[in-house]
């Protein structure tokens, strides 16, 4: 083989590796887009991977069905996200704190049924039966475009968006806040809980905190790309080759101590939220929970 031959293998092994690592950021940074551009902050995501990684292993290890998986850990990422929304739509609770309740449930409740389903505390067994990761990764770009579509080229778009700007004149204008910003924390359960598929068919097993702190990053991301669906893959790209570029620096042996080497990651998302913060505006009525009559 060609030493250019070996080049062009090199880099798409590598953006390989980034693609890879960077879609449980991509769609959780979407359905955070989709739920924060409604008003409804979502800091929920960590849990909605969690669950949704723990769903797909329990449905593909009970039926042997790949299919069945992923509509488990999808459903299982709906219910989360369906129960956040009750509580800070309906009862109108803070989002923030209901948020970090709903974090600490998810993990609570996947050690519970480890424990209870697989007599273990830390994983799963390995299970066979998980989607494969290559037509996924045709459904995530037809999802990124859609995204894009829907936000600004709809009517749903144009209310949702209207919901987290003025609450008060979409009602006016006779949009139902509560029912688009439902829809908003539905779609963050959905593909918060694709991400914790992802993850788990990558795996083919569910590990205790397997989401790893990817639901916080992609809510960086999501900041980062001004609550724009494009704008937060682009960001999720960058944070992805980020962690690729600390695995390859910690497998090569070279760099820093080990332990700082880990920290790139997140040390880019600090860089990264310092420079956006004051220039990213968020929706004007974002947190703000709206009493519909």
């Amino acid at each position: 083989m060609s030493p250019l031959a070996i080049d062009a293998v090199m880099v798409l092994g590598a953006a390989m590796t980034v693609l890879r690592i960077s879609v449980p950021y991509l769609l959780c940074a979407l359905g955070g887009t989709f739920s924060e551009r409604g008003g409804v902050v979502n800091i929920a995501l960590e849990g909605t991977i969690l669950v949704g990684g723990f769903g797909a292993v329990a449905g593909g290890h009970a039926t042997g069905s790949a299919t069945v998986a992923l509509l488990c850990g999808v459903g299982a990422g709906l219910l989360l996200q369906g129960l956040y929304g009750l509580v800070v739509l309906r009862f109108r609770a803070d989002q923030i704190v209901c948020g970090v309740a709903i974090n600490l449930l998810a993990v609570g409740a996947t050690r519970f049924l480890l424990k209870l389903l697989y007599e273990s505390s830390s994983n799963s067994p390995l299970v066979a039966a998980m989607p494969s990761t290559a037509p996924l990764v045709a459904l995530i770009v037809l999802l990124v475009v859609a995204a894009h579509v829907v936000m600004f080229h709809t009517r749903f778009g144009l209310r949702l968006r209207a919901c987290g700007e003025s609450p008060a004149a979409a009602a006016t204008a006779g949009v139902s806040v509560r029912r688009v910003r439902a829809a908003g924390v539905l779609a963050a359960g959905l593909l918060g809980g694709l991400a914790g598929v992802w993850l788990a068919s990558l795996q083919h097993q569910f590990v205790d905190l397997m989401s790893g702190g990817r639901g916080f990053i992609a809510l960086a991301a999501m900041i980062f790309g001004r609550w724009r669906p494009l704008g937060a893959v682009g960001a999720c790209l960058l944070f992805g080759a980020a962690e690729a570029a600390q695995i390859g620096l910690q497998t090569a042996g070279v760099g820093p101590a080990p332990a700082l080497t880990q920290t790139l990651p997140y040390v880019l998302t600090m860089v990264a939220l310092a420079g956006a913060i004051g220039r990213a505006r968020p929706p004007a009525a974002l947190g703000t929970p709206y009493a519909e009559e």
